[in-house]
């Protein structure tokens, strides 16, 4: 049976990033799940369209959602499997903010090999497959083109200072502090996977997460990022891999980079 394309993956987080934008202006209440982290009717909504449409496309492909671990359905993951946060900044989104994205990731032998990122607030969206990324952006208010799926590319030449993107909010603490000052790095902010992209694009050099984030969080941005010429580390210089089942699906930190160079210097900075 085929597997699904990317332009399929952007249609479905276009549509989820559709219905979570719909909730937001009729309004919506905000619940509290077992792990203490927020949940609104719209990251359910949204994943329900992202999951009756992998069904669709690929039955046999099992998905890991981040509402679905919650709810205890699990299943197994096996070599190939969807890898999905169909709202990825949910505290930010109940306070009105507009740092949140949509992920859909396809995993493939415990890497990301295709990944969509979609902002459905300013309407940028990003996505990668081997050989392809792309950008995009659509009007948030009526899904309309602005500009046309475009190709995007890593910096992969050296700066005169290494241009680092880091949250102001959510995942800062003293370590991400202490790296930046090690690189004299320039901070610049960026929320959920966005980072990843920014990165995708050319416009930072080094995204570095110190603390646990869910696989969810970053298998679409990483399969992105690799598409435009990046990649991604643990903080011990190893491949990240992804379907940690019995871990939870937990990240223990990571390093994304857009170059050579860049995961070089981060190397030379985690040793230390």
């Amino acid at each position: 049976m085929p597997r699904p394309t990317l332009d399929d993956l952007i249609a479905l987080a276009r549509a989820a990033g559709g219905e979570i934008m719909a909730v937001r202006a009729a309004g919506f209440d905000t619940e509290t799940k077992l792990d203490g982290s927020p949940v609104t009717i719209a990251d359910q909504r949204a994943e329900k369209i992202i999951e009756d449409g992998l069904h669709a496309l690929a039955p046999e492909i099992p998905m890991i959602g981040e509402e679905a671990v919650a709810d205890l359905r699990i299943p197994q993951c096996g070599d190939l499997f969807f890898c999905v946060d169909p709202l990825d900044g949910t505290r930010g989104f109940a306070q009105g903010g507009d740092e949140f994205t949509v992920n859909i990731a396809l995993v493939g032998q415990g890497a990301p090999t295709m990944g969509v990122v979609f902002a459905p607030a300013s309407g940028e969206l990003y996505a990668g497959e081997p050989g392809r990324a792309v950008k995009a952006k659509y009007d948030p208010m009526t899904g309309a083109e602005i500009v046309a799926l475009a190709p995007i590319h890593a910096a992969h030449e050296t700066p005169q200072q290494w241009r680092i993107v880091a949250s102001e909010i959510s995942g800062r603490n003293p370590e991400t502090d202490a790296f930046i000052a090690a690189l004299n790095g320039v901070s610049a902010h960026a929320s959920s996977s966005i980072k990843f992209c920014r990165l995708a694009e050319g416009a930072a050099d080094l995204y570095p997460r110190f603390g646990d984030v869910s696989e969810w969080d970053a298998a679409a941005g990483h399969a992105v990022l690799t598409a435009a010429g990046g990649g991604v580390m643990r903080l011990d210089g190893s491949p990240l891999r992804y379907g940690d089942r019995d871990g939870g699906f937990l990240i223990h930190g990571f390093m994304a980079f857009a170059s050579a160079a860049a995961a070089s210097a981060a190397r030379d900075v985690l040793k230390r």
